[in-house]
């Protein structure tokens, strides 16, 4: 304990007299770091906090708590050092520097799951759109009335429409950004109502309204499937409750009627 105090106050000492800087410091050792970092973090990161995020600052921060969790766990074993206690330490800072990476990954999943639920509705508004504009148009006219969550991946899907790319790219990056259910199978037919002249327009439509017919009929079993699921966890909650208090009340008299007698 002795030795942790020692450390504590040494640490505090060095930054207060600015001995070493602690962001200087951060950045030089960052880089070694490097090979942790998650193919789809920065992905995620702008996904939950938009297309400003600072990548590197988020990063660095991971690296900064890992470390010092790393450090604070070497202190406390300092007066026992053996390899045991030394993976230890390292474990705990793999941990704190994984959890903010596995927070994200919780929020994408839920996001994914409102997505999931959301985008059946959206598309219905867009069909209606697509019957009196072309596909460009109608996406660029929902972007104001869609989900909050869409209205990027719909601007940089207009952008790039807008920008030239006449190809299936833009629609499938859409897709990509979205990976729910059949998303891609939606953007395919989205990108084929594009290209169709006139006379098969009607048809496309048709095939169009149909499909997303049938995801709104999926989103709505999901939503009721949903739904009992958690009625019926609180059902199973409330029946361990109920059961536990009436054992705990028939102990309770057992054993005052064992003191009784």
């Amino acid at each position: 304990m002795i030795f942790l105090i020692i450390a504590v106050i040494l640490f505090f000492i060095i930054i207060y007299n600015r001995i070493v800087e602690p962001k200087q410091l951060l950045k030089e050792i960052q880089p070694a770091f490097r090979f942790l970092i998650e193919s789809d973090y920065e992905f995620l990161l702008k996904l939950k906090y938009g297309n400003d995020v600072d990548v590197n600052d988020k990063f660095g921060k991971r690296v900064r708590d890992g470390v010092l969790a790393m450090v604070f766990m070497f202190f406390i074993f300092l007066s026992q050092i053996q390899f045991i206690y030394v993976l230890f330490s390292i474990i705990v800072g793999y941990v704190v520097f994984k959890q903010p990476y596995s927070s994200l990954r919780a929020y994408y999943k839920r996001n994914l799951y409102n997505i999931n639920l959301l985008l059946p509705y959206y598309l219905k508004s867009l069909e209606i759109l697509v019957q009196h504009y072309t596909v460009p148009i109608a996406l660029s006219r929902s972007i104001e009335t869609a989900p909050e969550v869409f209205k990027p991946g719909l601007r940089s899907l207009v952008s790039k429409i807008e920008a030239g790319d006449m190809t299936v790219d833009p629609y499938m990056d859409f897709a990509k950004e979205y990976p729910v259910r059949d998303s891609m199978r939606m953007m395919r037919l989205l990108y084929r109502l594009s290209l169709g002249n006139q006379d098969k327009k009607q048809e496309q439509l048709m095939m169009f309204s149909k499909t997303v017919s049938n995801l709104q009929n999926k989103s709505r079993e999901q939503k009721y499937a949903n739904r009992l699921e958690n009625m019926e966890k609180r059902t199973m909650v409330m029946l361990f409750v109920t059961g536990g208090g009436i054992m705990l009340l028939l102990l309770l008299s057992m054993m005052m009627m064992m003191n009784y007698w």
